[in-house]
């Protein structure tokens, strides 16, 4: 299970206090608050806190003394407007605040987003639960022919088990011999902080995450991407509904002029304008790359 009982516990008693605030409040994500959405075999993301609304972003822009001063669809063709034309200033004056429980190795990953405030739960001083992310048969693959850093086709579920084996076997073996080098008794008692460096990279770890709206939003765009690895964009995934519910308006045009838009370059545009009028152009004749090319024609092809 994703949460143990007392953790269950603990965040289900602060899920009952209350507090009466002047600030915009959600209702929709009022009630996601502490809740914890599971991702993967034992990994969660739950919010913890957050400041700020659709309506912030649009007082922030038009820099006014209050809310609701123009129309609802004034507002929302104010934040079209400022996703269409990449202005991030407005955005970064929502934050929110995520608990968030992750394997190791997509951690190191995740971390390369340097926008945000992060702090992670310490092996130093504290012991971690014997925990691993496993992945399931139908995400394990061979190492893609075409894209160094991505999967290729599934492995036959026979060759899928063996390797399921053996990572589940490494990661237990690990996980024993790092609690007997923690053992005071029977053990040595060496330090956390070195015997640590024993664990596998899929044992769980947690921290939060706290992050403003422009930089959360960049952070999605990279990582519900298809080419994304599946592991990280599973948490991207249950963040994304997590958005809508928090800034319906934004994540609207997010999803409008960022996911589910293309980009071209100044090439690109110059032969999408030659096809358009009737032009047959060749990757030769395009002044395009091998790679551009293929990118080009997949935009293009959906």
């Amino acid at each position: 299970m994703p949460l143990t009982d007392a953790q269950r516990a603990e965040i289900e008693a602060h899920a009952r206090e209350s507090a009466s605030t002047r600030r915009p409040t959600v209702t929709a994500l009022e009630e996601m608050l502490f809740r914890a959405f599971p991702v993967l075999d034992h990994g969660f993301v739950r919010v913890v806190d957050y400041m700020g609304d659709d309506s912030a972003v649009v007082q922030a822009a038009r820099v006014s003394y209050g809310r609701g001063t123009r129309k609802v669809s004034e507002d929302a063709g104010l934040i079209r407007y400022l996703m269409r034309h990449r202005h991030s200033t407005p955005f970064e004056m929502c934050e929110i605040k995520f608990h968030i429980k992750l394997p190791i190795f997509i951690a190191r990953q995740w971390i390369r987003h340097r926008t945000a405030n992060v702090n992670e739960y310490s092996a130093r001083y504290s012991i971690l639960d014997r925990e691993f992310y496993l992945p399931s048969p139908e995400h394990m693959a061979v190492q893609s022919a075409s894209n160094r850093q991505g999967r290729g086709g599934i492995l036959d579920p026979a060759a899928a088990e063996d390797v399921l084996r053996l990572l589940r076997d490494d990661a237990i073996r690990c996980y024993d011999t790092y609690e007997s080098l923690l053992d005071t008794d029977a053990g040595p008692g060496l330090a956390r902080e070195l015997a640590r460096m024993n664990l596998t990279l899929n044992t769980y770890t947690q921290w939060y995450w706290k992050v403003d709206l422009h930089n959360l939003m960049h952070f999605l765009s990279l990582r519900i991407d298809p080419h994304a690895q599946y592991e990280i964009r599973a948490y991207a995934e249950v963040m994304l509904d997590i958005l809508r519910a928090w800034v319906p308006v934004t994540a609207a045009a997010f999803t409008e002029y960022r996911v589910g838009a293309v980009t071209f370059s100044a090439s690109m545009l110059s032969v999408l304008r030659r096809m358009l009028a009737g032009e047959a152009v060749t990757q030769a004749e395009s002044g395009l790359s091998r790679r551009e090319w293929d990118e080009f024609q997949a935009s293009l092809n959906g």
